[in-house]
């Protein structure tokens, strides 16, 4: 699967828990935004979610070949080099659903971020 904007922001609109499900929600606290996302869909769809992650450079990944976590700044390109995404919200989205699919996960807790660099937090993806 490819790594777009496109491909997350689909993800995200499937994913999404709707006002009037009667389903307990799956809520990520995300950098700006909290997420809502339906549990059943999650899990319907872990696996695109683990390939678009799997596009990640290696050092946000898993692993003897991979990093096991890198700065949230980097994930605005691809394990190609490739810049998939200039917009931090997508990036954001697609972390987003990978930690409410046990893809992934912040490195560090919130209260620490200020310290890392732009504030912003480490995240590694999960095998």
């Amino acid at each position: 699967m490819e790594l777009t904007p496109a491909a997350v922001h689909e993800l995200v609109k499937q994913c999404l828990c709707a006002p009037e499900e009667p389903h307990e929600p799956v809520i990520v606290r995300g950098i700006m935004r909290a997420f809502a996302f339906h549990s059943v869909r999650i899990a319907e769809h872990s696996n695109r979610i683990a390939a678009l992650l799997a596009e990640l450079p290696n050092e946000f990944q898993p692993g003897p070949r991979g990093g096991g976590g890198w700065t949230f700044l980097n994930a605005c390109n691809d394990r190609h080099g490739n810049l998939w995404t200039g917009d931090h919200a997508t990036m954001e989205a697609l972390f987003c659903l990978g930690i409410a699919a046990g893809r992934a996960r912040w490195l560090m807790d919130r209260d620490m971020w200020d310290v890392l660099p732009g504030g912003m937090p480490y995240v590694a993806v999960l095998a």
